[in-house]
């Protein structure tokens, strides 16, 4: 072969590999500049995902708020409009007694002595000149039939010789004539004349839960008629050992404990769930304690007025 033919042919071999490799960088640039696009979009997807992502997760927030906001609402309303359904059959019971009317006068002990005239001594002396009918307690009941059967505690009508007034939600007054009062249980029976009267349902205390939503209402301190305090369940089937009227004790069992406030003057007042049902009768509070009451479950009323045939 000729010089100049092993020339040329050298040069079409460098010529063809320099477009050969050309070729090829072009088609591994393109490869490149394709995974960059599905990388970039790829990226973009999982942005997108993350502030989808976060969006929802901040709608599912701002909607369990919402929800949690609702029933919070639910809760108060429900609260209040148990309230308003058993405020109306809720009674204060005011125990009246006939006590001596005294006169005071005032008098030299030693009678006429004219030793003592000079010395100006004088001592109080009590006559009685009649007598007068006094308020010397109070406490709650509330009404379970419309022909005017009230629940108690015994222990608000204990007096046999004393009279109750009862004083309605209306404000009217009724004298209470008590029918019956418990030989084992803090529970009476007191009957006012008339009928129509808005009723407190009774519940279910064997359904009672502890935490569940309860409140107490009934005539604070003997003063504040129709008084409502909120708590829970906060024990069943308590056994307690409370004093009565007497200065003596009373073993009470299967009570329900509630941080609902109960005061002087609530006894014989209804413990009542969200429903607007009594599911106990409030009995007493532990003293010097942070919100321990009792109450009577509302099983034993039950009984106790289909034994009366009530």
């Amino acid at each position: 072969m000729r010089r100049i033919d092993i020339f040329w042919l050298a040069l079409l071999i460098t010529i063809v590999a320099l477009v050969g490799g050309l070729v090829y960088e072009q088609q591994r640039i393109t490869r490149l500049s394709q995974s960059v696009a599905e990388l970039q979009s790829a990226v973009i997807d999982v942005a997108n995902s993350v502030n989808l992502t976060a969006s929802s997760t901040a709608a599912n927030i701002a909607e369990l708020s919402r929800r949690e906001q609702v029933v919070q609402k639910s809760q108060s309303q429900l609260l209040q409009d148990a309230v308003a359904k058993v405020t109306p059959a809720v009674v204060s019971i005011v125990e009246s007694q006939v006590v001596p009317l005294l006169q005071v006068t005032y008098e030299n002990p030693f009678g006429n002595d004219p030793f003592f005239q000079g010395f100006g001594m004088q001592v109080p002396v009590y006559q009685q000149v009649g007598t007068t009918t006094k308020q010397v307690s109070a406490g709650t009941g509330f009404i379970v039939r419309g022909n005017g059967y009230i629940i108690t505690n015994k222990h608000v009508v204990a007096d046999t010789n004393a009279t109750y007034t009862v004083l309605l939600a209306s404000g009217k007054q009724k004298e209470g004539t008590v029918i019956w009062r418990s030989p084992t249980e803090d529970l009476a029976v007191v009957k006012i004349t008339g009928s129509g009267y808005t009723t407190v349902p009774l519940g279910d205390s064997s359904a009672l839960s502890l935490a569940q939503s309860v409140f107490a209402i009934g005539n604070a301190l003997g003063e504040y008629s129709n008084s409502v305090s909120v708590g829970v369940v906060s024990g069943l089937n308590r056994s307690i050992t409370a004093g009565n009227s007497q200065g003596g004790t009373e073993t009470l069992t299967g009570v329900i404990q509630t941080d609902a406030a109960i005061n002087p003057g609530n006894s014989g007042g209804p413990l009542v769930n969200l429903s607007g049902e009594a599911v106990g009768v409030n009995v007493a509070m532990v003293q010097g304690s942070q919100n321990i009451g009792f109450s009577l479950p509302i099983s034993r009323v039950k009984s106790a007025l289909a034994n009366l045939g009530i």
